[in-house]
């Protein structure tokens, strides 16, 4: 009875141990990422198509990686996908290399803003280069108007040409599928 409570002990500091050195190194968020990527690839987490007419706002102020300022309004009267996301967000990761792949599909017929929320830019630029998406990112140059309720990251927003709010997504979603693509391409069409 004593060698199986000391066995337990031992696996549980063991267990304690990996978490703890995992954590410190900082590699949780990659892989916490990385499993999360994988309930993504299953399907079952789609996004949220809105349907009430909710009017987004315009009125905020961007700024690229090159660090030219871009009046959000830019963007009207056109589709646009907005998505909300930080460096230290698992989710956020998990959801990224499949909004690229959408990005390089859907890129001629909409407009992209992946706006960062890191605090710490130079991260974010970094986490970038070193995974080479093409998708254009942004930081925030001033206040959110309340049409992007963004509590919860990533957030993302389809804005259809007159900027009404399609799809408000809370948390990950796969937004590279045929039912997705196809609600974009209406949305391109119509006007």
């Amino acid at each position: 009875m004593k060698r199986k409570i000391k066995r337990e002990l031992i696996e549980w500091i063991v267990l304690i141990v990996v978490c703890g050195v995992i954590y410190l190194a900082g590699w949780h968020t990659a892989i916490i990422g990385r499993i999360q990527k994988v309930v993504l690839s299953t399907g079952i987490i789609q996004p949220n198509v809105v349907n009430d007419e909710k009017s987004a706002s315009y009125d905020f102020l961007l700024e690229d990686l090159n660090g030219e300022k871009i009046p959000f309004d830019v963007f009207k009267g056109e589709v646009v996908f907005i998505n909300f996301w930080a460096t230290w967000c698992p989710p956020c990761i998990a959801e990224m290399p499949d909004i690229n792949k959408l990005y390089n599909d859907k890129k001629d017929k909409v407009r992209f803003a992946m706006i960062s929320l890191d605090q710490d830019e130079t991260k974010a630029k970094d986490y970038l280069a070193k995974k080479d998406f093409q998708f254009p990112v942004y930081f925030l140059r001033s206040p959110l108007p309340r049409s992007y309720n963004t509590h919860a990251i990533p957030t993302t927003y389809v804005l259809d040409k007159d900027g009404i709010i399609k799809v408000e997504n809370h948390g990950m979603a796969k937004y590279n599928t045929e039912n997705f693509k196809q609600l974009l391409n209406e949305l391109s069409k119509s006007k």
